[in-house]
């Protein structure tokens, strides 16, 4: 298909797409179209950065229909709040000559604004799952009007702890409604949900699982320790003048404030940080300056691999190894998106080298190996979380001796007696003896 039009797309929405510069749709959008609008539960399995919002979002679009009905018929649940901002981003986008009404609701922010917002009325609504069931314990949020479920990038929310709120969400929507779901990999969880809540889902699978993007260059470096890491990522900065907009992904929070320090003195102004500890606005901003470009490096936990579009990244690092293979692809799909080439280059140490043969089996394919440039210098310092644990084989553990807390003292004379009783009760007692005594004599 050469254009949007064999789509069979509404007039407002072509014209949206030639301003924003889309001519052709990708193959998960021309697959997914005719799928989802026969109404057809649809699972869109697609890598990242092959257009799967579009590919949802189009004929949600196309089927909607003007009403000033208050609560909303559409339903698009994404598992980060950096995601909600750019699903209504694009939403905006695309009804730029049309008249549908949108919010995007997530944590951490004016809970009684988006109640007033969701009252006044409005036809879609894009939330994370928590924001969601909030409004609706409120009764501001009813689902009986929903017609279509969209669930974007599930297996993150599962992953975020999300699945407490996702089943409770599916259990109150109507029964009669249409399922969509969008992810660029399935695990069993998400099949097991699949298989209970939607209805002879149609599988839309463009690409299979594990196979890498093919304008994406990967290479890797074997490196020992975090500082030879630290050491090697400003060599790079400073010699490879393409390196324009680079991500850089860590495994945690602890690491990505530990990085940002040491790369602070030596690029200021250039470097960027997002991850959960960081305020929402502070997040917001990091994003919007790496996308303008005023920040070369964006260092990021995985927060934001799924699903959020960065444009134009040149490259992404992995500094740490992912949990497993398939977050590495989610990684890198950040980079070589809409048809451009794209770089990504790994960081691992002796350990991570198991990750990576576990990422080359996933692929079906070998990561160059690069050497180390003779410019970087090798750190023998460690992390304390690299140190290794000494323990001393030959001791043993003694056994739980428990000491008395207070020393011993003897007792007073007048704690030593015997409790005896009243004076009426030594009386009776006396008297039985008495009596007792007497019969004796007898």
């Amino acid at each position: 298909m050469s254009d949007f039009t064999g789509l069979n797309l509404s007039k407002p929405l072509i014209k949206a797409l030639n301003d924003i510069g889309f001519t052709e749709p990708t193959p998960v959008q021309e697959m997914a179209f005719p799928v989802i609008m026969s109404g057809k539960d649809a699972v869109g399995i697609a890598q990242t950065g092959t257009g799967k919002t579009f590919a949802y979002l189009l004929p949600v679009l196309r089927w909607l229909t003007y009403s000033e009905q208050r609560q909303p018929r559409v339903l698009i649940i994404v598992p980060t709040r950096e995601l909600v901002v750019q699903v209504v981003n694009e939403i905006e986008k695309l009804t730029k000559y049309m008249t549908v009404r949108c919010l995007g609701v997530y944590g951490a922010s004016n809970i009684n604004i988006q109640k007033q917002k969701v009252y006044d009325g409005l036809d879609i609504l894009v939330a994370t799952p928590g924001r969601m069931i909030d409004l609706t314990l409120s009764r501001t949020l009813q689902f009986s009007s929903i017609k279509k479920l969209v669930i974007d990038e599930v297996d993150e929310m599962l992953n975020l702890g999300f699945r407490a709120q996702l089943l409770q969400i599916l259990e109150s929507l109507p029964a009669k409604r249409q399922n969509i779901l969008f992810s660029a990999t399935l695990n069993e969880d998400v099949e097991a949900m699949i298989e209970k809540y939607f209805n002879a889902p149609e599988y839309i699978e463009v690409i299979s699982r594990g196979t890498p993007l093919a304008k994406i260059i990967q290479e890797v470096y074997h490196v020992p320790n975090f500082y030879t890491k630290v050491n090697l990522l400003k060599w790079l900065l400073l010699h490879e003048k393409d390196f324009n907009k680079v991500l850089l992904f860590v495994r945690n929070k602890k690491v990505a404030d530990e990085l940002e320090k040491e790369l602070e003195n030596d690029f200021p102004g250039m470097v960027g940080i997002i991850h959960s500890n960081k305020s929402q606005p502070n997040r917001f901003k990091a994003v919007k300056l790496f996308q303008e470009g005023t920040h070369r490096l964006l260092i990021a936990t995985d927060v934001i691999a799924r699903g959020l579009d960065l444009k134009d990244v040149t490259h992404v690092i992995n500094f740490d190894a992912p949990k497993d293979a398939n977050s590495y692809l989610h990684r890198i799909g950040r980079t070589g998106r809409a048809d451009k080439a794209g770089s990504a280059i790994s960081f691992f140490n002796e350990a991570e080298q198991e990750i990576q043969k576990a990422i080359e089996a996933l692929m079906n394919k070998k990561i160059t190996v690069l050497d180390v440039p003779s410019g970087v210098e090798i750190s023998d310092e460690l992390t304390k979380d690299e140190m290794p644990v000494k323990r001393d084989k030959n001791l043993k553990k003694l056994k739980k001796i428990i000491v008395p807390n207070g020393a011993f003292h003897e007792k007073k004379e007048k704690n030593k007696k015997v409790n005896l009783g009243g004076k009426r009760r030594q009386e009776k007692k006396r008297r039985l003896e008495e009596k007792y005594i007497s019969k004796r004599k007898v």
